[in-house]
């Protein structure tokens, strides 16, 4: 299986997800805002930002 670089879309994609994630998680802990519906999805979020990473890994073109 060859592997390539996943496009420049899809990269920030992944980014902004998982930083939105972490950034809500840690602002909620901290007691200074909750946002509805990234912290109680944010496993989901990060899983998700994770597996579309590795698609564009993997998957040629996408």
């Amino acid at each position: 299986m060859r592997l390539s670089a996943p496009t420049k879309v899809i990269f920030l994609i992944t980014l902004v997800i998982a930083v939105v994630t972490i950034v809500a998680v840690i602002a909620a802990s901290l007691g200074i805002v909750t946002i509805p519906f990234v912290v109680p999805y944010a496993l989901w979020l990060i899983t998700a930002a994770y597996v579309l990473l590795a698609l564009g890994v993997t998957l040629k073109g996408l």
